[in-house]
């Protein structure tokens, strides 16, 4: 049994400061669902995630790297370990590039980059969640996704190696990286923009966050879609929207105590006030089900699941 008061008692004062007990994981996450975390240990450098992930090595604890808490579903027994929450929040402009730290809002980014005279990431503009997890899932939308414009990044290796990491290293495909997979904190990442064009983009600005409000929840708890569109049917075409085959399966008609589907998008599951993560899972299937009943097509989950079986994987990652 690992006694958590003794671990934090252990801790020296500068990093005390930065550890909540049994912190709920609906306060952390955007579906606004899940238990309480042993520990959440909120990362502000490199120096912090380094110490944080040795306390759980020593420790043998299991642990899980929360970014935004959006994409994420967790367990309503929680998660009985580190939950390590990545705030680095730097952000530096040099020439047409960006050096900025993976915790900063994606959003945020966007707005701060044409502030500075830099475009290209307008396509993203309302993204929810933080840009380091929008780079470990390859995160993108109307024909970009944010790999195409990383240089460079510094991650923290399982081991509690500082690594530099180019695009090659990520691996990127659709919604993924193979960074994901290893197990690899991402600390800060450079970004390659362009000079100018800022009227522009700040008007495809305003058309996507206007886009976004009108289809997505602003007022109840969503974790962001919750299947992965469709591959291609041949090359050089574009992705079937999961959400076209559930609204014509009717999953907007379903409901699971307080886990609805959104009325304004089919691939949407929002809570509605109390919804458990039980229930949530529970819709989920019946979506699922439902397309493949009527399409025969196996739809893959894009929300991420944490808790106790994930204790099993003994991974990081890195959420949006």
């Amino acid at each position: 049994m690992i006694d958590m008061q003794k671990i934090l008692s252990s801790l020296p004062d500068d990093l005390k400061s930065l550890v909540r007990r049994n912190q709920p994981l609906s306060q952390a996450t955007t579906l606004q669902i899940g238990g309480p975390a042993a520990l959440l240990c909120e990362v502000q450098n490199t120096e912090h995630a380094q110490r944080f992930q040795e306390i759980a090595n020593q420790n043998q604890l299991p642990f899980f790297v929360l970014g935004g808490g959006s994409n994420i579903l967790a367990a309503d027994e929680g998660f009985p370990g580190m939950v390590m929450h990545v705030a680095t929040r730097d952000f530096q402009v040099s020439g047409n590039t960006l050096v900025v730290g993976s915790g900063l809002g994606f959003d945020e980014v966007v707005s701060s980059s044409l502030a500075s005279g830099l475009s290209g990431l307008e396509f993203a503009s309302g993204i929810p969640g933080t840009l380091g997890g929008a780079i470990m899932g390859n995160a993108g939308c109307y024909g970009h996704e944010i790999g195409e414009f990383l240089l460079e990044a510094i991650t923290l290796t399982p081991e509690g190696c500082i690594k530099h990491r180019g695009p090659e290293d990520f691996g990127f495909r659709y919604r993924a990286t193979s960074l994901r997979e290893s197990g690899e904190i991402l600390l800060q990442v450079t970004l390659g923009l362009k000079s100018g064009g800022v009227d522009a983009a700040q008007v495809l600005r305003d058309e996507k966050i206007t886009d976004r409000h009108n289809k997505h929840p602003r007022d109840l708890p969503s974790a962001g879609s919750w299947f992965r569109n469709l591959p291609p049917s041949a090359p050089g075409q574009r992705r079937t929207a999961a959400g076209a085959l559930l609204e014509k399966a009717g999953s907007k008609e379903m409901q699971e105590g307080d886990a609805q589907v959104f009325s304004g998008h089919a691939n949407m599951i929002v809570n509605t006030g109390h919804a458990t993560c039980q229930q949530v899972q529970k819709l989920a299937g019946r979506m699922k089900d439902a397309v493949w009943d009527q399409f025969q097509v196996k739809l893959v989950q894009e929300v991420r699941h944490l808790g106790p079986p994930d204790l099993l994987l003994q991974k990081n990652n890195l959420s949006r």
